[in-house]
């Protein structure tokens, strides 16, 4: 059932408690006195009974019934229309969550229609009944009412986003730059950009109403009310504006660690490129001396190699060899070996292996 609560009051007593919407409406036309309608997602029967019993205005019905409002108040003839963006801090999620109320404020009734379990407006309407000389004030009562229990519903808010920033400030004075602070930064911005779109307009609604009193004939106790709520909502919008400017540089703040681990990073690893380059450089000049020893080695050992040859050939001990019994051949071979020596050894030294 949408009908959550329901009342007729009369100089600040509830002297009715309807059943039903049909019975309200009976009361109210044989009593008179102020009607207090609570809605819960009403249905569009219910919603289109209330608007034809009060003359509400069509558009400000739509609204109601298509719920997804900002925040704002409008004046239809003697009818004022005001959607508020109640918001509560879920410790569970670290999140804000936001909820939306429209409230209907006439001559001789109060219509609320929630579209959110949160809050709940039955202690708000407690401690109306317990003050009848303020609540006799009428609908601009209720209205203050709800606004201030609305506006002091956001003061945990406020608390639960501190928390939040100055966990994320301590972790970015510590030098952290976990990819999931930027996430969280992210959130919580995009949180609180959806705070500043729910209470943004409420200064300029309570000044509204604080202009107007004078010509509508607003009490003086709902006026004083009037600017302690003012002044309340002006506190906590500077405090959420200040949320922003500083999630905002936080961002800023973690861009620049992330920059600069990046950039701390490649030195890192221009370090170690280069350091692997030198120790590829030095291995590349124990090879090319160890080159060079090889091609200085071999260079001998052919130079050696080729007497031995000559030696080993002459060496052998057969009867019938060519020049073996000539009387040049002892300084013929000597003399070959040094030549042959000589020319190899030419040879290396242009090639620089010697």
């Amino acid at each position: 059932m949408a009908l959550i609560d329901n009342g007729i009051y009369r100089n600040g007593h509830r002297v009715a408690d309807p059943a039903s919407l049909e019975q309200t409406f009976d009361a109210l036309d044989d009593r008179g006195g102020l009607a207090w309608i609570g809605l819960y997602r009403p249905t569009n029967e219910e919603l289109t009974a209330v608007a034809r019993e009060f003359s509400l205005h069509p558009l400000a019905v739509e609204d109601a019934r298509k719920g997804h409002q900002r925040a704002k108040l409008e004046r239809y003839g003697d009818t004022l229309f005001a959607v508020l963006r109640p918001a509560w801090y879920d410790e569970e999620n670290e999140s804000v969550e936001f909820g939306e109320i429209h409230i209907f404020t006439g001559p001789t009734f109060v219509v609320t229609v929630r579209h959110a379990s949160k809050p709940a407006l039955a202690d708000v309407r407690k401690r109306l009944e317990g003050r009848p000389g303020y609540l006799a004030a009428g609908s601009e009562a209720v209205l203050t009412a709800i606004l201030d229990e609305i506006i002091d519903g956001y003061s945990p808010v406020v608390a639960g986003v501190q928390d939040d920033i100055d966990e994320i400030e301590d972790d970015l004075f510590d030098g952290q730059v976990d990819p999931e602070s930027s996430k969280r930064i992210y959130q919580l911005l995009s949180e609180v950009i959806g705070f500043q779109r729910a209470i943004g307009p409420l200064s300029g609604m309570l000044d509204a109403l604080l202009r107007g009193a004078a010509k509508y004939g607003t009490n003086e106790d709902v006026q004083d009310q009037l600017r302690n709520v003012y002044d309340h909502a002006i506190r906590i919008t500077e405090r959420v504006d200040t949320f922003r400017a500083l999630l905002e540089n936080a961002l800023t703040l973690h861009s620049t660690l992330v920059t600069q681990e990046q950039n701390d990073a490649m030195r890192r690893m221009t370090r170690a490129s280069l350091a692997q380059g030198e120790e590829s450089r030095q291995l590349t000049r124990a090879s090319i001396a160890q080159g060079e020893e090889v091609k200085k080695i071999s260079s001998w050992a052919a130079i050696l190699f080729a007497p031995t040859l000559i030696a080993s050939i002459y060496g052998m001990n057969f009867d019938h060899m060519p020049e073996l019994h000539w009387v040049f051949g002892y300084p013929f071979a000597v003399g070959l070996m040094v030549v042959l020596g000589v020319v190899l050894w030419t040879i290396f030294k242009r090639r620089n292996w010697l």
